[in-house]
């Protein structure tokens, strides 16, 4: 069966970190990672980057740029089960800025629910279970679609960025903040014994899941160099694409447009 919007077909086997598995048996392995750590996760990511998470996300929300008054504006932000990058995005537009969280984790989406009707921002972010693979969203429904350290845990990564080209409005935004390759000497020796030593031994002490953590440094490791994924991203129909390096390559903030 050919698959999704027109992409090739996938190989059936895939990465989970550095293990080769199954598409399908990644999929339940992402998904068991993000509902054990789902309680402790904004906190894991306030103690894994020493609070520069923060930065980095209100980077993207710069980018996005909602109107700061009432006109009607739609963001998708998938990935994003616990809220943190919505509600930035509604907290920086005006009265008519809406954001759909969509994320796979049950587990996350529970926490993301409380933590806007504790803000008393439930009804302008709204919460809906769905694959990145296959968005519960209508073609043209959006303004903007954000992934925030999400997209390197999709099996199929081309079919996910077509399914996020599909739901953008002509004139909409992609932004993607993701890990990255660091590039500067001495850097790059150090973030990795940060990565490999420190990281899990802070999941297993705060979350109480060192193989969780192991698993999602694994996984930056081996999503695509930055000339390659905006390669994908063009791919999937994306134009003006570009990349902006933060933090000496720790994490970069991709975008394309729909035009």
């Amino acid at each position: 069966m050919p698959a999704p919007n027109g992409a090739q077909d996938a190989p059936r086997d895939t990465h989970f970190g550095f293990r080769s598995v199954g598409l399908d048996d990644k999929q339940a392995m992402v998904d068991d990672v993000f509902d054990r750590v789902a309680r402790r996760y904004d906190v894991m990511n306030d103690l894994m980057s020493g609070g520069l998470h923060r930065v980095w996300k209100d980077i993207l929300v710069t980018a996005v740029n909602p109107p700061r008054n009432e006109r009607p504006f739609a963001a998708i932000d998938v990935a994003g089960g616990t809220g943190d990058v919505a509600f930035r995005i509604v907290e920086a537009g005006g009265a008519g800025t809406t954001v759909t969280v969509c994320d796979i984790s049950e587990e996350m989406l529970g926490v993301g629910r409380e933590r806007a009707a504790h803000r008393g921002l439930d009804g302008h972010v709204t919460f809906t279970a769905g694959n990145a693979e296959s968005l519960p969203f209508p073609d043209r429904s959006c303004d903007a679609c954000t992934i925030a350290f999400g997209i390197r845990n999709v099996p199929r990564i081309d079919v996910a960025l077509a399914e996020l080209h599909r739901v953008l409005r002509p004139g909409g935004r992609f932004l993607c903040l993701e890990f990255s390759t660091v590039d500067v000497p001495g850097l790059d020796a150090l973030y990795d014994f940060y990565s490999f030593n420190v990281i899990p031994a802070l999941g297993r002490a705060v979350a109480g899941d060192a193989e969780a953590y192991r698993y999602l440094v694994e996984s930056i490791r081996r999503f695509p160099k930055p000339k390659a994924f905006a390669d994908m991203i063009a791919a999937a129909g994306f134009r003006r694409v570009s990349c902006r390096v933060l933090t000496g390559g720790v994490v970069a903030l991709h975008s394309g447009w729909r035009l």
